[in-house]
């Protein structure tokens, strides 16, 4: 058994939901940069209870599930190192302040997901997991591991429908649908949701979360 085929089984026997390999354009390693997407799906029954704004149980739930992200994706890399490889975590939810802008983490799992042939992103800029929908957290590793990839074309799990434009509270979705080569802010704009969640949802996770448009996506297990 090789590296990623231990990795994969290691991560499974742990519960991840999904996981998938992927080599990056523009990786911190050149041309040996690849990438392991973990998958986490999310309580559906903690998601249903989101009605108008996020709930305590969803705060706690949303930490919880990124802490474990985390933790298997240091596990991960550090089965990478002990192999001989290098390794580098992104933080399943982590924003890097630079040149005054704090909306972009260290690697975009999203892309990392997509490129792996995981799912696609929707109208809301979430990931739509192929069979979980809207309802995952994500992590990524990002290593020089020569993974086996298998190449996927883009196809845009996303349906016709505006449920997300019409239940985003802070107006930040724009409606369009996300194509390879555009830009977040193209069709979610970060600021606008950030600051309505610090002023509104101030008295829940002092503004951290959200989750409204994932909770009326219809692109999740049991709704399409």
């Amino acid at each position: 058994m090789d590296i990623q085929d231990k990795i994969s089984k290691m991560l499974y026997e742990n519960g991840v939901s999904d996981v998938g390999f992927s080599k990056l354009p523009d990786g911190p390693f050149g041309e040996n940069s690849y990438a392991l997407t973990v998958v986490v799906n999310l309580s559906n029954a903690v998601v249903d209870e989101i009605d108008g704004e996020p709930t305590h149980t969803y705060f706690h739930h949303y930490r919880t599930v990124n802490a474990y992200i985390d933790n298997i994706c240091l596990r991960a890399g550090l089965m990478l190192q002990a192999n001989g490889y290098r390794y580098i975590p992104v933080g399943a939810s982590q924003s890097i302040n630079k040149d005054g802008w704090n909306y972009k983490g260290r690697y975009s799992h999203k892309k990392a997901a997509t490129l792996a042939g995981l799912g696609g992103i929707g109208k809301n800029s979430l990931f739509l997991h192929k069979k979980f929908g809207a309802n995952v957290r994500l992590g990524t590793v990002i290593t020089d591991c020569p993974f086996e990839i298998d190449e996927k074309e883009y196809s845009s799990p996303c349906v016709e429908c505006d449920a997300c434009v019409k239940a985003c509270p802070s107006g930040a979705i724009t409606g369009k649908l996300w194509q390879p080569g555009m830009e977040r802010e193209e069709v979610f704009n970060p600021q606008k949701c950030s600051e309505y969640m610090k002023k509104e949802f101030k008295h829940i996770g002092r503004g951290a979360v959200c989750g409204v448009c994932m909770s009326v996506c219809p692109v999740c297990k049991g709704k399409v």
